[in-house]
């Protein structure tokens, strides 16, 4: 175990920044939720169901985005600043096309593709209004938490829970005036809500440009900078991050998928809703896990860059005390999960008895897989992709999700007809799954790769 004070205090400043903005993100989702299910429970399935399109694109953003903050962490190691600029550009080319791509098809064809996962046309209709408006999001979207993870590779945080500290509190205000009707505004709905989600969204945008152009003075990027980039860079991002972005986007599919089994069931009107509010939960109580592992990438890209020709040496008491450090999160947080069920039915009040009996079994199913979830996916994130193994993660998540976890859900779904938090657990039971393969992976140390020039 590492005995340096400096270390976990290091660690600890950058694992509770990132929870803060993971934690101020959720937020905005659940205030989303909360408003929009005590408006009605067809809103908030028909929400629900777009913000899987929106959760294909949040992977598709981390996907591109981890390419950055593994290379840039890298270089920030070995204190060199130069290649940088270049890498965030190559990052902004890849993820503002594929959220532009995204942005069309939800523009175009939003009644098609609401389809694709619910049979219940009350919920549809609800979610098509939704789409129209929550589209013009996505590459404001994608812009924004691109430029907030290059930060993050140079060790600045805190732009990540100012923005979305500034959306929530936005997105509070504007949902209570529009979704309801109040202060002689028409009552929207769902349409309301959207709206509220794309002002809060510019905003989000603009400050992350003022910080860069009057507070950031390590990196001094410009636009000239991230346009006209050195192209020697980008076929070093396109090796690290094809199959992080491979991963990601088949991830965000698989959800896409996991939504339309869970909206084809007999009985979806009542799982659609404890699936987006158990969901929402896990989220926002799982943020110290995910923290960790984004402060883990950040360490390890820097303890590989400045260990570069011992790198086993240097990484060995960094893998063995984080390794502790992600047990305890996951433990911690399953059981704060599994306490969380009684005062979340609480506040959503609308449910049907059935709903909300699927919503606590739901809650419970999460807070056991959550325990794997903070280790192997904190391993993954924060080790393995942080080394370069990024080929290995693709491999070894796809297996797991195409292979394993979907087939079965299917079956337990629609042959042998098994309760639907049989069903959810068939979903999530991966995350207990992959624990053993990622930890033989990490004392194998042939995780360890030279990415930089």
């Amino acid at each position: 175990m590492i005995r340096d004070k400096k270390f976990y205090k290091t660690f600890a400043i950058l694992t509770l920044s990132i929870a803060l903005q993971n934690l101020l993100t959720y937020s905005v989702n659940l205030a989303d939720n909360i408003m929009i299910g005590r408006y009605s429970q067809d809103a908030l399935s028909g929400v629900s169901l777009c913000n899987q399109f929106q959760f294909f694109l949040q992977m598709l953003v981390v996907g591109v985005s981890e390419g950055i903050v593994v290379l840039g962490a890298r270089y920030w190691g070995k204190k060199e600043i130069k290649p940088i600029p270049s890498i965030i550009g190559c990052g902004l080319r890849f993820g503002g096309g594929l959220a532009a791509v995204l942005f069309v098809l939800a523009l175009l064809f939003p009644r098609q593709l609401i389809n694709l996962m619910t049979n219940d046309a009350a919920v549809a209709e609800e979610a098509v209004k939704y789409l129209q408006i929550i589209c013009f999001t996505y590459i404001i979207f994608a812009i924004t938490n691109m430029l907030a993870s290059s930060l993050r590779s140079i060790g600045i945080v805190k732009i990540g829970y100012i923005i979305a500290g500034s959306t929530l509190c936005i997105n509070i205000v504007l949902n209570y005036i529009l979704i309801y009707g109040h202060f002689g505004a028409p009552a929207l709905g769902v349409r309301g809500a959207a709206i509220a989600t794309l002002v809060s969204r510019t905003v989000e945008l603009l400050i992350v440009i003022w910080y860069l152009k009057y507070r950031e003075h390590t990196l001094n990027l410009t636009l000239k900078k991230l346009i006209f980039i050195d192209n020697q860079y980008m076929a070093d991002y396109v090796r690290i991050s094809l199959p992080l972005l491979v991963t990601q986007a088949l991830w965000g599919i698989n959800s896409i998928f996991q939504t339309a089994i869970i909206g084809n069931m007999d009985d979806s009107a009542s799982v659609l809703p404890a699936n987006s509010i158990s969901v929402i939960v896990y989220q926002i109580i799982s943020v110290i896990g995910y923290g960790a592992a984004s402060a883990a990438a950040i360490v390890t890209g820097r303890t590989l860059g400045e260990h570069e020709d011992d790198p086993v040496t240097g990484i060995k008491p960094v893998l063995h005390t984080l390794q502790i450090v992600f047990v305890v999160i996951g433990v911690v947080t399953g059981v704060v999960l599994y306490l969380s069920q009684w005062p979340i039915l609480m506040i959503y009040n609308t449910l049907t008895p059935r709903a909300a009996e699927l919503t606590g079994q739901f809650i419970t199913v999460l807070a056991i897989t959550t325990v794997g979830t903070c280790y192997q996916m904190a391993t993954d994130c924060g080790f393995l992709r942080a080394g370069g193994d990024t080929k290995f993660c693709m491999i070894n998540n796809n297996i797991w999700t195409w292979l394993i976890c979907l087939p079965s859900a299917f079956l337990s779904a629609f042959v042998f007809h098994f309760p639907p938090a049989v069903v959810f657990f068939c979903l999530k039971m991966d995350q207990l799954g992959k624990c053993p393969v990622v930890y033989l992976r990490i004392r194998s140390f042939k995780w360890i790769h030279k990415v930089t020039r």
